[in-house]
């Protein structure tokens, strides 16, 4: 069976394509949801469903998360993580980083294997234990091992990160646990050179997609076209392309014009962990002119739901929304949850931005579709940050030129 179909390409790059398990398939460009050991941060498995189908059906696992619980020789004689967390018929991506709980960390790494900040401390994997993880697991995907690192290092060390990625690719496809699909790591930091050499020689490697990594390690936005440009060009364009740290819309939609394929959701968690709800225009031209006026103390983009004001607002979220929470619950109820501090209110919050983001993710496609994908993203990005400086301009909040600013930036090509 064909992992991966490119339903729809235009020259500049922007694709529809299909990614197809055994039992369903999901379009792409799609957004895998963030897990912890195997399931949503805050959403119960009963409540999954609620979530739009298939959209919702993409999980991105770190194995290192069940290094502090289940052994992976545990997880094998159950059948592997669909059967430990009940979800045979949900597509699971296995990613040593996560964006979240596990994060690389450049110093600890050498020729054996990559580091990584986890609740269990700093550990050092190396691509055989790494295969005995990802073998017990058998996840539909999984990412070769990376030596990941910030913008800021000397480029002796890049090059050595990329030599590592390389030689820890080969290790794993001479080890091959023959289960899943396997994508090939790409790093290279903010160098153009080291990042297409990184593409080109995985490119020639027997891979069924590309993992790219190393960004959100500190290079600036305005960098990010070149580098991804430089990438995508030597890629083939039937394999599938999946990146780790862009989240914020604007990067979403750089990602998208860029080629990639496959986005990690841990923006969601972030948000949702400090009591945001999102609540930007889902317009299908772009437009985010056309916020609803209820949204007291909002910047448009999202909403404090731990603030006063929203104490007795018997609203939902937003008015037009579908998700499960926004049908049931209100502004007043989530903040009562806040501010007594229950989990009902991180996994209503959850469900709200998951279903917000992912319905974000089908306007695209069908921008894309339509052949509008470009008009599409300068009106998103120009009317957010003309909102913004308006912001600036009648409260004087300093954050909001900064914000502006990035977002100015995310325009270019």
């Amino acid at each position: 069976m064909k992992l991966f179909e490119v339903k729809k390409a235009w020259s500049n790059r922007v694709r529809i394509g299909a990614l197809e398990f055994g039992n369903f398939s999901t379009e792409t460009p799609a957004l895998l949801l963030s897990t912890r050991k195997g399931l949503p941060h805050f959403t119960p498995p009963d409540l999954l469903p609620s979530l739009p189908s298939p959209d919702s059906h993409l999980l991105q696992v770190s194995p290192l998360h069940f290094l502090e619980g289940l052994s992976p020789a545990t997880i094998a004689k159950i059948g592997g993580i669909h059967k430990l967390i009940g979800l045979n018929d949900y597509g699971v991506v296995a990613v040593a980083r996560d964006s979240v709980h596990s994060l690389p960390e450049s110093k600890g790494a050498n020729k054996f294997g990559a580091t990584f900040e986890t609740p269990c401390g700093r550990l050092l994997v190396k691509p055989k234990d790494y295969l005995v993880m990802i073998s017990c697991m058998r996840p539909n995907i999984w990412a070769t091992l990376a030596d990941e690192v910030p913008a800021w290092v000397s480029d002796k060390r890049n090059r050595t990160s990329v030599d590592r990625t390389l030689r820890w690719l080969d290790d794993c496809l001479e080890l091959d646990p023959a289960v899943g699909s396997v994508f090939g790591a790409i790093v290279g930091g903010p160098s153009l050179d080291e990042r297409k050499r990184c593409a080109e020689e995985v490119a020639k490697r027997n891979v069924a997609g590309y993992w790219i990594g190393g960004f959100s390690l500190g290079e600036a936005i305005d960098e990010r076209p070149a580098l991804l440009r430089a990438i995508v060009d030597v890629l083939p364009d039937e394999k599938p392309r999946m990146i780790c740290g862009l989240g914020l819309p604007e990067e979403i939609l750089q990602g998208i014009a860029a080629g990639i394929d496959l986005f990690d959701s841990s923006y969601i968690y972030t948000l949702t962990l400090g009591g945001f709800a999102l609540t930007f225009s889902l317009d299908k031209n772009g437009n985010q002119d056309n916020f609803e006026p209820s949204q007291m103390g909002s910047d448009s983009s999202k909403i404090n739901l731990r603030a006063t004001v929203y104490r007795k607002d018997m609203s939902p979220i937003l008015g037009v929304c579908t998700c499960h929470t926004c049908q049931n619950y209100t502004k007043a109820y989530i903040n009562h949850l806040f501010n007594t501090h229950e989990m009902l209110a991180q996994t209503l919050l959850e469900i709200h931005n998951t279903h917000h983001y992912l319905r974000f993710f089908r306007v695209i496609r069908e921008a894309i579709q339509e052949g509008r994908f470009e008009e599409y993203r300068q009106t998103f990005i120009e009317s957010r940050r003309e909102h913004y400086e308006r912001v600036a301009d009648s409260e004087g909040v300093g954050w909001c030129d900064r914000i502006s600013q990035l977002v100015f930036k995310c325009c270019g090509n």
